[in-house]
C-alpha cells in the first residue's frame, strides 16, 4: 500500500488534560472579548462616518451594526465551541 493510505496513517497523540484544559479556556476568552471589540469597531466606524458626512447620529448606528455582528459571531462560536464539546465527549 502507498504510505498516503488511510491505513497507514499514525495515530494522532491524546492531550494532556492541562493541555485540553488550556484550549477550552481559549475558546471561552475569544467569546468574551469578540462582543467588545464588534463594538468598539462598529462605534469606529460610525464615529469616522460622523465625521465624513457631517452628522451626528451614524455612530449610534455603527454601535448597534457592531452589537449585533458581535452576538452572531459569538453564537457562531458557542456552536462550535459545542460541537467540538461533543465530538471530543463520544470520542472519550
Amino acid at each position: 500500500m502507498p504510505p498516503d493510505s488511510p491505513g497507514n496513517q499514525p495515530e494522532t497523540p491524546k492531550r494532556s488534560a492541562l493541555t485540553q484544559g488550556i484550549a477550552g479556556a481559549e475558546r471561552i476568552l475569544e467569546i468574551a472579548f469578540i462582543m467588545p471589540a464588534a463594538l468598539v469597531i462598529g462605534w469606529l466606524i460610525g464615529a469616522g462616518l460622523d465625521k465624513w458626512l457631517h452628522q451626528h447620529w451614524i455612530y449610534i448606528a455603527g454601535i448597534l451594526f457592531g452589537f449585533v455582528a458581535g452576538f452572531i459571531e459569538v453564537l457562531r462560536s458557542a456552536i462550535r465551541y459545542s460541537n467540538r464539546s461533543e465530538k471530543e465527549d463520544r470520542g472519550a
